[in-house]
């Protein structure tokens, strides 16, 4: 991932609201309720750093269908945009990708490398074109190598980031090692990974549809209102649950591959 997208407007600091937003508050004349206890700095701060478009794993560099959807399937408005990506987060973020990181993270602090293998062949396996697997390889693989360089000299963390480049890795699921050495719980992992997420698409949806910087907000303001439902969602999803059921998306990403003009890899 050359940066994720050195040029982008959008902060990836309001993550740490959505995180509170979603919390549970006790009721104002409650005095025996107790606070959740707060992230520690230096996990808040990984999880931040791991959804910002900073991140050298090109993310900006795919829009997930959105770009042949535009010139296919009537996505050329702000509400079409906003309609698809809420779609997109439900559809096939809540109940896939979503539901393997916290699974994987699981894994990855257990030291269970078979359950991690099981897991990041259930994504290879589920993408439905030549596209979407690339994408999910090539990020996975960027950030096995940003991974090794943030834990040069720590052996036992570089045993793990050789155990995943070895898969090949996936995004979900080197993604999911990236949080393990955090104290987050899966739920603000879920919330930080799939902010990044929305982050991304809502560039991809102001360049390809094209809008405003203003129209990208309310888009990001509307997916960031739906993420802890989506997290809720994926907790909840056991292995016999997970879906990879999306026609409509396989069948445009495979219209994208001979689209005549792309800015986008996907």
């Amino acid at each position: 991932m050359t940066p994720r997208s050195a040029t982008t407007r959008i902060t990836t600091t309001t993550i740490d609201a959505a995180m509170t937003a979603a919390a549970c508050t006790a009721p104002a004349d409650d005095s025996t309720a107790v606070a959740p206890a707060a992230l520690p700095a230096a996990s808040l701060l990984q999880l931040i750093w791991l959804a910002s478009p900073a991140l050298p794993v090109g993310g900006f560099s795919y829009s997930e269908g959105l770009e042949v959807a535009v010139e296919r399937a009537g996505v050329t408005t702000e509400a079409a945009a906003a309609d698809w990506l809420a779609a997109q987060l439900q559809l096939t973020q809540a109940r896939g990708d979503m539901a393997v990181l916290q699974q994987a993270l699981a894994a990855w602090r257990a030291g269970d490398h078979a359950r991690v293998r099981r897991l990041n062949d259930w994504v290879l396996h589920t993408r439905e074109t030549s596209e979407m697997r690339l994408q999910t390889e090539q990020m996975g693989r960027s950030l096995a190598d940003w991974l090794r360089n943030q834990h040069a000299g720590d052996a036992a963390r570089l045993h793990d980031v050789a155990v995943l480049a070895a898969l090949p890795p996936t995004y979900p699921v080197a993604f999911a090692l990236a949080a393990a050495s955090t104290e987050a719980s899966a739920r603000d992992v879920l919330l930080a990974y799939t902010f990044g997420w929305a982050e991304n698409m809502v560039q991809a949806a102001l360049k390809a549809v094209p809008l405003g910087q203003s129209a990208g907000q309310r888009i990001l303001a509307r997916l960031a209102a739906a993420i802890p439902t989506a997290a809720d969602a994926a907790l909840r999803t056991g292995d016999a649950d997970r879906q990879a059921f999306s026609p409509m998306l396989a069948i445009l990403s495979a219209q994208h591959e001979t689209q005549y003009s792309r800015l986008f890899r996907s």
